[in-house]
């Protein structure tokens, strides 16, 4: 049996895309089946795309890493029945008609949430629980450094920070999105095109107690002066590069700690862990307004070329979502 799946012929250019038939998944025990209505668009799978981030032994080879959906078959004894809408984190094959969803990882998606806003949560949020709460251990009365302060992750991540009670700063690329950045709870913010030596600015703000940066290599330095004593560098990302020179002195001296970070590779165990505090604590709080699910553009699935072009010019404030049916094309139901 067979079904209509984002496919690749080899890794490359968005133009390597195209939409055409993949095996249908097959119901397994622990999983869902489900019927995708909505799939997140990361970062990630632009880099999978490009070859560079294989996905992980065992998992689906098509791109895709968060969908909203409805279950179509579920197992014997399932928490869930065929016809409950659902959504969450998967290994890869969320740009398909169907998908596996672990049982542990499926969060039932409350009639207040569109398709899309669904789609959008499981990436973004569980990656900023993951790295400011599990990592980095924020806590009330500190500050937080959020880098790319425009993107998915960085939109959640500056309104978890200020939930949670720190003061955040941001960075971003534009004036428009330094506005976004405000908006979304920042205090302090400042476009990086224009400050690329942030670390004297950020410690003339009283410092950071922690730094979530996906730029890597590029930002050690700043981020180093940036920190404050006992800071934590919470690395996620290799936009700017793999390799930097690392000043020991300041890192002994001030007793920072740097923290690599990657949710895809993390055992089901901690992903179960982080999908409870995104249905416990960050869903209750986006249904009653205390955080926001941030939602830029949607896409039919069939313009999914043009739906990578404008993340990788980074033009998104908050996430991009695929849709695969025509009548969603706008975010709706």
């Amino acid at each position: 049996m067979t079904m209509q799946a984002v496919v690749q012929q080899a890794p490359g250019g968005v133009e390597t895309m195209d939409i055409g038939e993949w095996p249908r998944p097959q119901l397994v025990r622990g999983r869902l089946l489900v019927r995708v209505m909505a799939a997140g668009v990361n970062r990630a799978d632009l880099m999978q795309r490009e070859g560079r981030y294989p996905p992980p032994p065992g998992a689906s080879p098509l791109l895709g890493l968060e969908v909203a959906g409805w279950v179509e078959e579920a197992a014997a004894g399932s928490a869930f029945q065929p016809g409950d809408a659902v959504f969450g984190l998967v290994e890869g094959g969320g740009y398909a008609e169907y998908v596996l969803l672990d049982e542990a990882l499926a969060i039932a998606k409350p009639d207040e949430l569109s398709w899309v806003e669904a789609a959008s949560l499981p990436e973004a949020w569980m990656t900023a629980w993951f790295n400011l709460v599990v990592k980095a251990e924020l806590r009330a009365g500190e500050a937080a450094l959020i880098h790319a302060g425009a993107s998915g992750v960085g939109a959640a991540a500056i309104q978890l920070a200020a939930m949670l009670g720190a003061q955040v700063f941001a960075s971003a690329g534009s004036e428009e999105k330094l506005a976004f950045c405000r908006e979304m709870g920042a205090s302090r913010v400042f476009n990086y095109r224009e400050t690329p030596a942030f670390g004297e600015l950020v410690k003339s703000w009283g410092g950071a107690d922690v730094a979530l940066d996906p730029v890597g290599a590029g930002y050690l330095a700043e981020n180093m002066q940036a920190l404050n004593p006992d800071g934590r560098l919470v690395n996620i990302g290799l936009l700017g590069g793999l390799k930097a020179e690392l000043d020991f002195g300041r890192l002994l001296m001030k007793r920072i700690s740097l923290i690599g970070s990657t949710l895809r590779p993390q055992p089901l165990a901690v992903k179960a862990r982080l999908a409870a505090a995104l249905r416990e604590q960050i869903l209750p709080a986006i249904l009653d307004g205390r955080l926001r699910a941030t939602v830029d553009s949607s896409y039919p699935w069939t313009q999914v070329q043009d739906a990578h072009l404008y993340m990788a010019d980074n033009r998104n404030q908050g996430k991009v979502v695929l849709t695969l049916f025509p009548t969603l094309a706008a975010g709706g139901a």
